[in-house]
């Protein structure tokens, strides 16, 4: 999964280069798979892409596909009075087939999100003297209760075989 965040940035580079929405290139990208397609689609939806942000704000994407999961999630981010990103949304849209239990998979879908949100925030470890700087949580940033947008996750209706939750919203 950590390959993701590479892989959509340069999607995100390509779009730009190609002078075309990022929404839009994937979707070109994607004509051939229709699982994908309609996780993307369905994120875009409920996050309401495409339209009026307040201002300084901005939409973020990304599609991948990891344990025969699909996950798609857009983010409504901004940029704080340091120059930091600050999430201020994260709209996820999964298929992961049939949906066994709804409440644990979005639970799972929730935490995986808000992990992958960390890590990209805050996520950094030091090397001093040839070891590892931190040690526990008391000299390791990790995303404050407070510091978490709401996560909203949404289900693609599937007749596929239950694939895995862990790691794909991350």
């Amino acid at each position: 999964t950590q390959h993701t965040f590479f892989n959509e940035s340069f999607m995100d580079e390509l779009a730009h280069e190609a002078g075309r929405d990022p929404y839009d290139f994937r979707m070109a990208l994607l004509k051939d798979k229709p699982r994908h397609r309609a996780v993307l689609r369905l994120a875009a939806e409920k996050a309401g892409y495409g339209g009026t942000l307040r201002e300084g704000h901005a939409f973020g994407l990304a599609v991948q596909q990891s344990f025969e999961t699909i996950v798609a999630e857009v983010l409504e981010v901004s940029l704080d009075e340091d120059n930091r990103p600050r999430v201020h949304k994260v709209t996820c849209a999964v298929d992961c087939g049939r949906v066994v239990n709804p409440r644990i998979a979005e639970s799972q879908v929730h935490g995986a999100a808000l992990w992958g949100l960390e890590g990209a925030l805050f996520g950094e470890i030091t090397i001093e003297e040839g070891r590892v700087a931190q040690s526990n949580f008391h000299d390791y940033r990790v995303l404050h209760l407070a510091e978490a947008p709401p996560v909203e996750v949404h289900f693609v209706p599937s007749t596929e075989a239950p694939s895995g939750l862990g790691e794909p919203g991350t």
